[in-house]
């Protein structure tokens, strides 16, 4: 999903211009288009002044160096078509220092088109290297889950914007953060990065999803005070933090900071919009309720994909102004058979293009979530350089581990601590509230 990052030494790195060939047949065909006329009408003097349209073009989508050869085709046209009429040596004369002139401000302009785009590629493959620290690359292969899905900023050129998302394969299971920042574009990657770098350091630390939704809503609170001091708007951040652990059962828990509901897909009773409880205020927000986030435990089966996304997606508006329909489309791409992860995320992006007519009105992020097959959770992690399963690169920030006195790790001491087990809320076939669409009612521990 991350831009490759263009290299300006290479082909796909240079300004884009017409080939030789293409370049050629301009030339030819337009020179014919004026000639044709010009002897038929018998005026070739005032006609043959249209070939200075050839330098435009060069100057336009060629190189310097066609844009140089069709100046001076240009203007061996207008001499000899100077030549061939005497009578008209005035309007000749000027017609060939026109084309001259232009010709020359033609190369001129060419050279600075080629300048200028060389200089966007530049910063084109900077944005592009700063996009892939702060957005991994997706998909990421966890020994819980797949994460894959797309990303789309609303501004192509800017690589980035005001939505998030990262995954941290950590000792309590794989955590999965999506958000979206208050306001759009670069003024919004501030407070973007400061949430995912609380992100994936308390992603490995807090043992509960509570504990880590506190975390990011202190760097938010950081964030704002130092935009205070430096004249920026204060933001927020909505924000859905799912766990996906390894205990076997077909549970995983959220905590949702007004963020949008995710939705259940591939499973008999079709696509179902999952119920986290009552939604708590987005990160940033929290001074201003008395209630504490507390975690949400819902059905998530291994059979199943768990769709995310942000607003970009469920409030596309066509042309008519109405709403992009979600979960009649997301009806729609399963009703044969669920597709595979990543090419559902792919799937609704191209849908939503479709119905927007290519003309998004925010970014987009779309997450999918499925667990790993048991047989490739427990087959031990690959060493560097193995061929992962489907190609998928293993992600990257691995489970925080502390050495133990014989030098062992002890991720597993740190799982069964009594804080994670209260954290798991009642067990399958105890008192749970049913709930349409998510599962158990139990509450994280604290």
């Amino acid at each position: 999903m991350a831009a490759a990052v263009p290299d300006p030494s290479s082909p796909g790195g240079q300004p884009r211009t017409l080939s030789t060939r293409a370049f050629l047949l301009w030339v030819v065909g337009l020179t014919v288009l004026v000639l044709l006329p010009s002897l038929v009408a018998g005026s070739e003097v005032r006609l043959i002044g249209l070939l200075i349209f050839l330098p435009a073009i060069g100057a336009g989508v060629g190189t310097v160096r066609q844009t140089v050869a069709a100046s001076v085709w240009a203007t061996a046209g207008a001499l000899v078509s100077l030549g061939r009429d005497p009578q008209h040596d005035i309007e000749g004369i000027l017609l060939v220092l026109l084309t001259v002139v232009f010709g020359v401000l033609a190369v001129y302009g060419c050279r600075w088109r080629l300048m200028h785009e060389r200089e966007l590629i530049r910063l084109r493959s900077t944005a592009a290297v700063i996009q892939q620290h702060i957005l991994h690359p997706l998909p990421e292969l966890t020994s819980r889950i797949v994460v894959d899905g797309v990303y789309e900023p609303v501004h192509e050129d800017k690589l980035f914007g005001g939505d998030i998302y990262d995954a941290a394969d950590t000792a309590y299971g794989t955590r999965v953060l999506i958000g979206d920042v208050q306001g759009k574009g670069l003024s919004a990657v501030g407070i973007a990065i400061a949430v995912l770098g609380a992100f994936r350091e308390a992603a490995h630390r807090q043992p509960t999803l509570s504990g880590l939704a506190d975390a990011l809503e202190t760097s938010v609170l950081r964030y704002n005070a130092y935009a205070r001091h430096s004249g920026e708007p204060e933001r927020f951040v909505t924000a859905l933090i799912i766990c996906v652990d390894d205990e076997g059962d077909d549970r995983a828990q959220a905590v949702n900071c007004g963020h949008l509901l995710p939705w259940r897909v591939g499973t008999p009773d079709g696509p179902q919009k999952v119920y986290l409880g009552d939604a708590h205020v987005p990160l940033g927000l929290a001074s201003l309720v008395e209630e504490e986030r507390a975690a949400f435990w819902f059905d998530f089966p291994e059979e199943a994909t768990l769709l995310l996304y942000t607003d970009g997606l469920s409030e596309a508006r066509g042309t008519d102004g109405v709403f992009y329909p979600l979960a009649e489309r997301l009806a729609a791409l399963t009703s044969e058979a669920c597709p595979s992860p990543g090419r559902l995320a792919r799937e609704l992006r191209d849908d939503v293009r479709t119905y927007t007519h290519a003309e998004p009105q925010d970014d987009i992020a779309i997450l999918t979530l499925r667990r790993v097959p048991p047989e490739e959770a427990a087959a031990p992690a690959p060493a560097p350089g193995d061929v992962l399963p489907e190609g998928l690169p293993h992600l990257v920030d691995g489970a925080e581990e502390t050495g133990g006195a014989d030098g062992t790790q002890e991720t597993t001491d740190m799982r069964e601590t009594q804080e994670t087990r209260e954290a798991r809320g009642p067990e399958k076939g105890g008192d749970e509230g049913s709930v349409a669409g998510g599962g158990g009612t139990g509450r994280e521990g604290r």
